[in-house]
């Protein structure tokens, strides 16, 4: 038994001999294709597929390619119009034909995406009504209220369920979890970085992450935002790595932790398995445009509702009837404080009438005759007075960053009159009945000036008026087309391509649709100078890693887990201008790293809850050679295209005792095929799009 514990701590030992090796090599690669990435890539060295040949391949039929092969085109459009492509895709995609794939996602309506839909129905919050969701998962509070305790005895109460909980999923999977430490299977690799370590250039593991903004949080910090109790799912270290944590359970857990983490993994689970790819690109695009912070005091419990009643039902549809949509949600009205701002004059008159109404009670009798008592302690002369007045947080974005931009030739003035429009735009009860409703009372009945257009309708049709105003606006329409054309084309796009996309924005009258279909069928969209020109952002790269490899999803916690620890943890972008969409908000080493460790901790079989089969995806065939199995890597997961500089970068990894799979006194017995797929993911061709 001694030998044997022996034999394993050298065992150990030699793996994390062999991680320190492997990360120095791993880096000073990525030290050196760092600056290619961050350029762009290789552009250059890919052929013209048009010269010399006048017949275009009937699967491009009806769209302008000419600087693309047909493989190009076809992995670029799954790449651009949604999160890469499934075993499969780039070859069914090819027989459709690729401008019928293309109409078919302008019109999702039209596609069957009922498996999806299926594997949603477990998210149980998803279809809950913002007041059930307060009802169901209430604040520690309001809940400790109800029970007759104390919000501290709640909250321990709380952490024993959810020890219990986590307590019984380890003793029914523990069995098994051993079983697969003590069995390695030959093509993965050995355990040996926790997930929230990255690898540094010395070998050593170091913390991801830092505390302070969401976007700089501690793995550990994250999970238990995302669901309590979490974060033991980050731990690899020994046999409990495998007990699928993530998946213990999580229905049974009543925290309002669970209403984002739900929603979250419903995103990620979308992203993966939909059919409705650019659909889903779409409603990731305006919710990042119309941004809210779960983080924000209610608006935990009204982001469910917002997506989906806000956001998705018209991302493809008519932009004004998005912008009416987003102005009245609670989650919206919250976040940006405008359930709170009133016409102050209309607010001292309501304060005045209250405060009379109260010297009448008090002189007369109470509404049962008799004058009432004010509370112990209180000094009934001194009546706590609350200050309320104009908010101007709301009218600032709506013109700065949702319809005319920064540029778009508005003043301060403007901001000030479009608050006034939107007074008495607010929430019933944010806590309790969360639902839109137009406060009269409180609102500002003078006539407004906006841009120059005297704004007069009056009552709520103020606020009306002056979104027909702004989405109409000819900034707006250049502004949203460059936005679009920045996500889906390039950092920059040709002034050309916004500019043809901004009048079919003014023709159709804001139709999202017809704005996606001229990006779409323009030269530009094809051209050899955006292929492959955007970053991926986190929650892309995780998304698109999982569907290269045709990953098995049961419970995608590990997954968005991932996508906060690269540095992009859904619903919880901060500032209202949302994530960015440029590559230098994501292009640099920390981050590479840390794609990297993902990517092979996914082909690695080192989620839980989530299934790689990297051997099966490869094939077996060359499984006794590390070039060969390489070679047949990039040909799947790069569609044969790496550049000299990855290519050599990859090569020097291939000797390596782990990827042959070999300790220091045994010969070469196995390729470690998810090693190699790992390394393949985390080349800067895979992590742009």
């Amino acid at each position: 038994m001694a030998a044997k514990s022996f034999q394993t701590k050298r065992s150990l030992r030699r793996q994390h001999v062999f991680l320190a090796v492997l990360g120095s090599l791993m880096c000073a690669g990525l030290v050196v294709l760092l600056p290619y990435l961050a350029e762009g890539g290789d552009k250059g060295g890919a052929r013209d597929p048009q010269k010399g040949n006048s017949v275009q391949p009937s699967s491009l039929k009806g769209l302008p390619v000419t600087d693309l092969t047909e493989d190009q085109a076809i992995v670029h459009v799954l790449n651009r119009l949604g999160y890469g492509s499934r075993p499969g895709d780039v070859q069914r995609a090819k027989e459709m034909g690729i401008a019928k794939w293309i109409d078919r996602q302008l019109r999702p309506e039209s596609i069957n995406d009922s498996a999806a839909e299926a594997r949603l129905s477990r998210f149980q919050t998803l279809s809950m009504s913002s007041e059930a969701l307060l009802e169901k998962f209430p604040r520690p509070a309001v809940a400790a209220k109800r029970e007759g305790i104390t919000p501290q005895e709640y909250r321990k109460e709380q952490q024993e369920k959810l020890q219990a909980a986590r307590q019984a999923a380890e003793n029914r999977q523990g069995a098994d979890s051993q079983q697969q430490m003590t069995d390695q299977t030959p093509g993965q690799p050995i355990d040996g970085v926790q997930q929230n370590e990255s690898i540094t250039p010395s070998g050593s593991p170091q913390q991801s992450g830092s505390k302070g903004s969401p976007q700089a949080m501690a793995p550990d910090e994250l999970a238990e935002i995302l669901l309590p109790g979490a974060k033991n799912t980050t731990n690899l270290n020994g046999p409990s790595n495998r007990r699928g944590n993530p998946a213990m359970n999580f229905e049974q857990i009543q925290a309002p932790q669970r209403i984002i983490a739900e929603l979250a993994m419903a995103k990620m689970d979308r992203a993966v398995y939909t059919e409705k790819q650019l659909y889903e690109q779409m409603v990731d695009f305006w919710f990042n445009h119309f941004n809210v912070f779960a983080g924000k005091g209610a608006d935990r419990w009204l982001l469910t509702s917002y997506e989906r009643d806000t956001i998705r039902p018209h991302a493809m549809g008519k932009f004004r009837d998005l912008l009416e949509a987003t102005a009245k949600s609670p989650a919206m009205l919250f976040y940006l404080d405008n359930w709170q701002s009133v016409d102050p004059e209309a607010w001292a008159r309501l304060q005045k009438e209250q405060a009379m109404r109260q010297a009448y009670r008090a002189r007369f009798g109470g509404p049962f005759g008799r004058p009432p008592f004010p509370p112990p302690g209180a000094n009934p002369n001194q009546a706590k007075k609350q200050e309320r007045g104009l908010n101007e947080n709301y009218g600032r974005e709506l013109m700065e960053l949702h319809t005319l931009g920064v540029d778009g030739g508005y003043s301060q003035q403007d901001v000030v009159e479009v608050a006034r429009c939107f007074t008495g735009w607010t929430i019933r009860q944010p806590q309790r009945d969360p639902q839109f409703w137009f406060n009269e009372r409180l609102h500002d009945p003078n006539p407004k000036v906006v841009l120059g257009h005297k704004i007069n309708g009056g009552g709520m049709r103020d606020g009306e008026e002056v979104l027909d105003l702004l989405a109409r606006d000819p900034h707006t329409a250049q502004h949203l087309s460059l936005e679009i054309a920045r996500h889906f084309v390039s950092d920059n796009p040709p002034d050309a391509l916004v500019d043809r996309m901004a009048k079919a924005y003014e023709s159709t009258d804001g139709d999202i649709r017809a704005v996606l279909h001229t990006m779409i069928y323009s030269p530009e969209f094809w051209s050899r100078d955006a292929y492959r020109a955007k970053i991926k952002t986190p929650f892309e790269l995780v998304a698109s890693a999982a569907r290269a490899v045709g990953t098995d999803i049961d419970v995608p916690l590990a997954l968005v887990q991932w996508t906060a620890r690269i540095g992009e943890p859904l619903y919880q972008c901060q500032p209202p201008t949302g994530y960015s969409d440029k590559a230098d908000a994501w292009v640099n080493t920390g981050a590479l790293l840390s794609r990297l460790n993902y990517s092979l901790a996914l082909t690695g079989n080192r989620l839980p809850g989530v299934r790689t089969d990297v051997r099966s995806l490869l094939g077996a065939g060359a499984s006794g050679e590390p070039v060969a199995v390489l070679d047949q890597a990039i040909a799947i997961l790069l569609s044969g295209e790496a550049s000299s500089q990855t290519r050599d970068t990859l090569e020097k990894q291939m000797n390596d005792p782990r990827v042959v799979q070999a300790s220091l006194d045994d010969p070469i017995t196995h390729v470690n095929e998810g090693m190699v797929a790992g390394l393949v993911l985390g080349a800067p061709e895979f992590q742009r799009r």
